[in-house]
């Protein structure tokens, strides 16, 4: 077929897949998008980041008007949840973006949309069940869906996932979540702090398994000071339904038994990239249990086809899609060997405290066998944290040998927020005495960045040679006071 109904077809309209429709139709490239749910905007939209940081801000809004004596304010009882006023909050929310992932905007730009399943016929055409559509280029951006353990009786009794928990008409008494990852840890602290009874069930030694144990152990004891109860090194053996609900049988370490009675379950065990179903073998499209197989590139084995966002299986986040679909585009409309870099990306768990990093941390430094050195600097010396009641974290930089950072983590209020000063400073080389040279205004919590690079650069600023060096130079005198606990040792 040498003449084909559009330049670049697109299968799926959430982060990627929008990212790639916009600039491809503002590049002047004939470009049609194909979405299977009634609505664009995929997860993130729908049944992730938004519905999540609505919530997010619903919990700690209720969490906050009971602590008023802490701030010398007069306490409050605000009363129960009413879970369906929140829900429609969230409706609210979602709503007010949705205008700017429409068919009417993407029509406006120059791109076509089209709703309905997208099967292969062959490597340039699909079929959506009413009509062939045939394109010189694709890019498949189907994301990803909950992946469901084979836990015996889960399927007969039901479960939550992240479709349905923003969605439900009341309020759990009760809620066992399955895993300890960002959207088990952020929906437990979420549900705990608006009154349901929260049990986590994490396999592994610790939450938020992925990053530094000295981080995640912060955020677990804010869960459980707010009383998530957090079953670490346990495994689900079955569920079953009970007299008075749900009945979650866990095995702890030791071979002890514990069984656990809840009103709903949620799921938050990872995901599972969406690929069944859509023909990807009649297109030539090699897929692995993860995912579609991708090069640096985000070409598939298929040279005219692209792959981006969660259905490649690697980072599952909606900025890591929105970047892979600006990678494949420049390939594709400009024929530039534009690669990924996933060195400098970040992510952040919304958690309160919030959970951010960039680049490496001491768990995968030790995994590659890095030399570096690590810098911290605690919340609690930082006077926007004093006086906010909000000391708890610590930001720690690694450095390699050159004293150049290779990773930043930061445990603490605002933590996300205050990243995004390091994927500019990493991204953009720009140096650590430049940061610690920057005037940041007072007082804010960005001051904490300015702080730790500081710390690094005063051991050599303040160094005993430095002061032998001025003193010889410029005949200072040295310490006009001596503290009483040097005198004595």
């Amino acid at each position: 077929m040498n003449q084909f109904d559009y330049d670049i077809g697109i299968i799926g309209g959430g982060s990627a897949g929008l990212t790639v429709a916009a600039g491809a139709a503002q590049f002047g490239a004939k470009t049609v998008l194909i979405e299977r749910e009634p609505r664009l905007g995929g997860d993130c939209l729908h049944y992730g980041c938004v519905p999540s940081k609505t919530l997010i801000k619903a919990s700690r809004v209720y969490h906050v008007m009971k602590q008023g004596p802490q701030f010398g304010l007069p306490s409050v009882d605000p009363g129960p949840v009413d879970f369906a006023l929140i829900r429609k909050h969230i409706e609210r929310v979602i709503a007010d973006i949705q205008p700017h992932d429409s068919p009417e905007r993407f029509c406006k730009l120059g791109a076509a949309v089209e709703f309905g399943s997208a099967t292969f016929v062959d490597d340039h055409v699909v079929d959506t069940g009413e009509k062939r559509i045939s394109a010189k280029h694709w890019v498949v951006a189907s994301g990803s869906s909950p992946a469901i353990p084979p836990i015996p009786g889960l399927n007969e009794v039901g479960y939550l996932t992240n479709k349905d928990i923003f969605y439900l008409d009341h309020l759990p008494k009760s809620l066992v979540i399955l895993g300890a990852g960002p959207i088990a840890v952020e929906m437990g602290q979420a549900f705990c702090r608006l009154g349901s009874k929260v049990t986590m069930i994490q396999r592994s030694a610790q939450i938020l398994s992925r990053e530094d144990r000295d981080m995640a152990i912060l955020v677990c004891e804010r869960l459980r000071q707010d009383g998530v109860d957090i079953v670490l090194e346990a495994k689900v053996e079955s569920v079953e339904n009970g007299p008075q609900g749900r009945v979650v049988h866990v095995i702890l370490p030791g071979g002890e038994k514990r069984s656990i009675q809840t009103e709903s379950i949620l799921v938050a065990l990872g995901r599972a990239a969406n690929i069944h179903d859509m023909g990807l073998e009649n297109a030539g499209v090699e897929t692995t249990s993860h995912g579609i197989v991708v090069n640096n590139r985000m070409r598939t084995s298929s040279k005219h086809i692209y792959a981006c966002g969660d259905v490649t299986g690697a980072y599952q986040f909606t900025h890591a899609a929105g970047y892979e679909g600006g990678v494949a585009l420049t390939n594709i409309i400009f024929k530039l060997p534009r690669k990924v870099d996933y060195t400098r990306l970040p992510w952040c768990t919304y958690s309160e405290p919030e959970l951010a990093s960039i680049g490496v941390n001491e768990l995968r430094a030790k995994q590659a066998g890095l030399e570096y050195a690590v810098w911290t600097e605690p919340f609690s010396g930082n006077d926007r944290a004093r006086a906010e009641g909000e000391t708890e974290g610590f930001i720690k930089m690694l450095v390699d040998k050159k004293e150049k950072p290779i990773g930043v983590q930061i445990v603490g209020a605002h933590a996300g927020d205050l990243l995004s000063e390091w994927v500019a400073v990493m991204g953009g080389k720009v140096s650590l005495s430049t940061l610690a040279g920057a005037v940041h205004p007072y007082p804010t919590w960005a001051e904490i960045n300015k702080r730790v690079a500081g710390n690094l650069l005063s051991r050599k600023i303040f160094s005993d040679t430095v002061k032998k060096g001025l003193k010889f130079v410029f005949s200072l005198k040295g310490r006009a006071c001596i503290a009483p606990e040097e005198t004595s040792e």
